[in-house]
C-alpha cells in the first residue's frame, strides 16, 4: 500500500519522500502503521516547524525576540532545511526564513545604531559634565562648588554605555578639575585660618584693653576710647565661630559695664539739671509776672531780687540754657524799658515845643474830625495829611528830648 499527498509520499516498501523543486528526497521511513499515518506523522513534524518559524516571527515583530538570537536560529533552521525529516511546503518555508534572517539582520543593525548613538549620547552627556567641572575648578564658592562636584559624582554613574577607554579619559579630565578646585579649596582655608588666628590675637587685645577701661570714670575719653575699640574691632576681621562668640561677649559686656554705670551717673546729673531748670523756670514766671506800669520802683526791686535767686541756681540741661536765658532777659528788658520810658516821660513834660506840638496835633485832629462831620472827600484827604504831618514832628521833637 502507498499512501501521498501535496507535498510528499509513503512508498509500497515503507520509504517517505517529501518533493522539493529539486525532486523528491527521502526523508525516513514508516513501518509503525498504515502509510497515511506514517504521511500525517512526517506532516505534523512539518508544521512543527512552521510553527516554531511562526514564533520566531512574531517574537521579532512584537520586540520581544532577541534579533542575534533570532537570525542564528533562523539561519541553523534555513541550513537544515535540505536535511529536514518532514513532508511539507519547504519552499515556503525556506523564503520566510530568508525573510526573517533578512528582518532579524535589519534589527541587529537598527540596535547597533541605537546602541552607538546611546554611546555618543553617553559620551556627550559625561563630556558636557566633565566641562563644568573644569570650570568649576576655579570657582571661589567653595561650599556650593563642592556639593556640585558630589553631585556630578552621582550622575556620572548614572550614564552608562560609554566606551571604556573613552570613560577612563573623561573620568582622568573630570578628576583632574575636581583635584584642581579641591586644592584651590585647601589653600583658601589654610590662609582663611592663619588669618582667624591673627584676627583673634588682635581681638584678645582689644578685649583686655575694653575690660581695662570698664570701670573709669573718666566719661567723656573713656566713650570715645571705647567708640574706637569698637572701629578696631571691625577691622580686625573675624576669628573662628567659637572664639568670635566667646571674645565678643567678653568686649560686648566690658562696654555694657562702662556704659551702663555712665548712664546711672549721668541719670542722677540729668535729674538734679532738671530740678534746677523747673526752678528757674517758676523765677522766669515771677519776673514776667511783675507790672512795671502800676509799681515801677516795687517791680525793679523784685527783680533785683530774682536775678540773684536765678543765677544761684546750679545747672541745667544744655538744650535748655538759652531758652531760659531768652526768657529771662525778655522779663529784664521789659521793667528796664518800662524805667527808660518813665525817665522820658518826667523829661518830655517839662518841655515847652512839645506842648506846642501837640496842641498843633489836637488843632488838627479838630479840623479831620470837623471835614470827615462834613464829608467832602478833598477836605478828609487834606485833613489828614495834616494831622499825620503834625504828628510825625511831634514824634520827632519827643524823639530828640529823649537822645
Amino acid at each position: 500500500m502507498t499512501a501521498s499527498n501535496e507535498w510528499g509520499r509513503v512508498d509500497t516498501d515503507g520509504t517517505v519522500y517529501v518533493r522539493t523543486e529539486a525532486g523528491e528526497r527521502a526523508v525516513g521511513s514508516w513501518h509503525a502503521g498504515s502509510p497515511e499515518d506514517g504521511l500525517a506523522h512526517f506532516t505534523r513534524r512539518y508544521e512543527d516547524l512552521d510553527t516554531e518559524v511562526g514564533l520566531l516571527e512574531s517574537r521579532l515583530a512584537s520586540g520581544a525576540g532577541d534579533p542575534k538570537s533570532t537570525l542564528a536560529h533562523a539561519t541553523a533552521m534555513k541550513a537544515s532545511l535540505g536535511e529536514a525529516a518532514v513532508v511539507g511546503d519547504l519552499a515556503a518555508l525556506d523564503v520566510r526564513l530568508t525573510a526573517l534572517e533578512s528582518a532579524a539582520q535589519a534589527r541587529l543593525e537598527q540596535a547597533g545604531a541605537a546602541r552607538a548613538a546611546a554611546r555618543a549620547a553617553a559620551a556627550a552627556a559625561k563630556e558636557k559634565l566633565v566641562l563644568e567641572a573644569e570650570e568649576l575648578s576655579q570657582s571661589s564658592q567653595w561650599k556650593a562648588t563642592g556639593d556640585r562636584f558630589r553631585a556630578i559624582v552621582e550622575e556620572w554613574k548614572a550614564i552608562r554605555g560609554v566606551d571604556r577607554k573613552a570613560d577612563e579619559q573623561l573620568w582622568k579630565r573630570f578628576a583632574a578639575a575636581r583635584d584642581t578646585f579641591t586644592r584651590r579649596r585647601g589653600s583658601h582655608f589654610a590662609a582663611l585660618d592663619e588669618q582667624r588666628a591673627v584676627a583673634r590675637a588682635r581681638k584678645e587685645e582689644l578685649v583686655a584693653e575694653a575690660e581695662s577701661l570698664a570701670g573709669s570714670t573718666e566719661w567723656g575719653p573713656t566713650a570715645a576710647r571705647l567708640k574706637a575699640l569698637m572701629g578696631e574691632w571691625k577691622a580686625a576681621g573675624r576669628a573662628s565661630k567659637e572664639a568670635e562668640e566667646q571674645l565678643w561677649a567678653r568686649f560686648r559686656a566690658a562696654q555694657d559695664t562702662f556704659f551702663a554705670a555712665r548712664a546711672a551717673t549721668f541719670s542722677e546729673r540729668d535729674a538734679e539739671q532738671l530740678a534746677n531748670q523747673r526752678t528757674r523756670e517758676a523765677l522766669i514766671a515771677e519776673a514776667e509776672a511783675l507790672d512795671p506800669d502800676s509799681d515801677l520802683k516795687g517791680a525793679q526791686s523784685r527783680l533785683r531780687d530774682i536775678q540773684e535767686r536765678y543765677d544761684a541756681v546750679g545747672h541745667v540741661p544744655r538744650d535748655a540754657i538759652r531758652t531760659l536765658d531768652n526768657r529771662m532777659r525778655a522779663a529784664e528788658q521789659r521793667i528796664r524799658e518800662a524805667g527808660d520810658a518813665e525817665w522820658r516821660r518826667g523829661k518830655a513834660d517839662s518841655n515847652p515845643l512839645l506842648d506846642q506840638l501837640r496842641d498843633t496835633v489836637a488843632k488838627a485832629e479838630a479840623q479831620l474830625a470837623k471835614a470827615q462831620a462834613g464829608g467832602n472827600p478833598g477836605k478828609i484827604a487834606e485833613a489828614e495829611a495834616a494831622v499825620a504831618a503834625r504828628r510825625e514832628w511831634l514824634a520827632e521833637a519827643e524823639r530828640s528830648v529823649r537822645r
